[in-house]
């Protein structure tokens, strides 16, 4: 094989920081809105932190992990697409009583979000195809911002406890996926997004097997919050699943 000149290769690491660092970044940013909403969470108390924690890293983490894999495999059609120049292709247990009472209220009100995985997952692989990853990373700018601000507003002004840092996570992420959705449909993906098509559901049970077989290898990864469940039989529960939450 031929090795390529030194310049060369440097000009193709540069455009593959290019393109994957404001894609770390943007995954950075929506990691980050669960982390600083832990963080308000720790404010407010050990049971708060606690709730949340197996609210957001257990009850979410089974449909994130497995819609995230399905979202993978659309961006591998994705960028098969993109490649190939066919863009018209592309639009085509055992926790104690309080943790466990307070983190079926904090479920309830997490539900929203599960939503916003469905929509934005595919979103983001959509634009990353297309190489459009900083879009992805200046919409995540704002919703992390966004998600600060309201998250002090919230707790620290309007004191609405452990429910506001829910609201909050669940606004900026819907925030994110309504930025990302605007602007695809809205002119920033002029080659690619024609409008909704029902050929977009031809070949879709080729599409489901694909999809599910990498959601189910990132929903076993995502079990690893068993341990969350199983530290509800040790004492002082609540001190041990907060480490585990920061961990």
């Amino acid at each position: 094989m031929t090795s390529q000149p030194g310049a060369s290769r440097v000009t193709i690491a540069t455009q593959a920081v290019a393109h994957s660092g404001p894609a770390i970044f943007s995954r950075l940013a929506s990691y980050s809105m669960f982390l600083i909403t832990q963080a308000f969470a720790g404010h407010l108390g050990d049971l708060e932190l606690a709730a949340l924690s197996v609210s957001t890293n257990v009850i979410l983490g089974f449909d994130f992990g497995l819609l995230l894999g399905m979202a993978s495999a659309l961006e591998t059609l994705c960028g098969q697409a993109f490649g190939a120049k066919k863009l018209h292709m592309l639009g085509l247990l055992g926790q104690p009583v309080n943790v466990a009472e307070l983190s079926g209220l904090v479920s309830v009100w997490l539900i929203p979000i599960h939503f916003s995985f469905a929509l934005q997952f595919p979103l983001q692989r959509f634009l990353q195809s297309q190489l459009k990853t900083g879009v992805i990373a200046w919409v995540s700018l704002g919703a992390l911002v966004f998600h600060v601000v309201v998250s002090w507003f919230f707790v620290s002004r309007l004191h609405l406890g452990v429910v506001g840092t829910v609201v909050t996570l669940n606004c900026s992420w819907w925030v994110l996926t309504f930025g990302l959705l605007v602007y695809t449909v809205s002119g920033g993906c002029p080659q690619t997004w024609t409008g909704i098509s029902v050929e977009a559901f031809s070949g879709l049970w080729e599409f489901v097997k694909l999809s599910a077989a990498s959601g189910v290898m990132l929903w076993y990864i995502a079990l690893s919050v068993i341990l969350i469940v199983m530290t509800g039989n040790l004492k002082n529960a609540e001190i041990a699943v907060d480490a585990l939450s920061i961990w």
